[in-house]
């Protein structure tokens, strides 16, 4: 099952609780909360409610016993300590078992998105862009990486796919891009 695999990934990735506080694991913990928010849980209250009305469930598919879900301050806790870069590598771990049963001629789709609410005039802090790589025929998020803007310049995406390309080893595939990246120059 899917989430079984994803949640082998999630194990690995360090847990920077001390031993006294991990009364729930850490890849469960993740994973319940991926769960809670693919479902549209939008703060750590909500991702708490989430795993309380499905925990008979959770625990089911995970084999696991948990007599009640974690206090929305231990999930918090347990998220803002995770390594952003571990939780991507988890996931782009996941993603490549996911894809590596597909033939190697299968399309990409790379876009750029901003993200939602992460403009802060007050902090003079521009709106955070992320560029996407998706596997066109499974819907298949593949990997991401920030875009960075020093120069002002659109041109920024452009080697920000050069790098996703190259991190992700899929010079051999089809790309759909925008139209910005037919420019000769860059």
């Amino acid at each position: 099952m899917v989430t079984v695999q994803l949640n082998t990934h999630f194990s690995a990735i360090p847990d920077h609780r001390r031993p006294q506080g991990r009364m729930y694991d850490l890849g469960h913990l993740l994973l319940f909360s991926v769960l809670a928010v693919v479902s549209g849980a939008t703060s750590y209250r909500k991702i708490q409610r989430f795993m309380d009305a499905h925990r008979e469930r959770l625990n089911d598919l995970c084999r696991l016993h948990w007599k009640r879900a974690p206090a929305h301050n231990s999930i918090r806790y347990a998220l803002h300590g995770l390594d952003a870069k571990e939780v991507e590598a988890a996931f782009r771990q996941h993603a490549a078992e996911l894809d590596g049963d597909r033939p190697q001629r299968a399309g990409i789709a790379m876009d750029g998105k901003t993200l939602r609410g992460s403009f802060d005039h007050f902090e003079d802090r521009k709106a955070a862009q992320v560029l996407s790589a998706l596997a066109i025929d499974t819907t298949l998020v593949l990997g991401h990486v920030w875009i960075t803007d020093e120069d002002g310049d659109k041109n920024h995406e452009i080697p920000a796919a050069r790098q996703l390309i190259e991190t992700l080893g899929l010079s051999d595939r089809l790309f759909t891009l925008d139209a910005l990246h037919t420019q000769k120059n860059n």
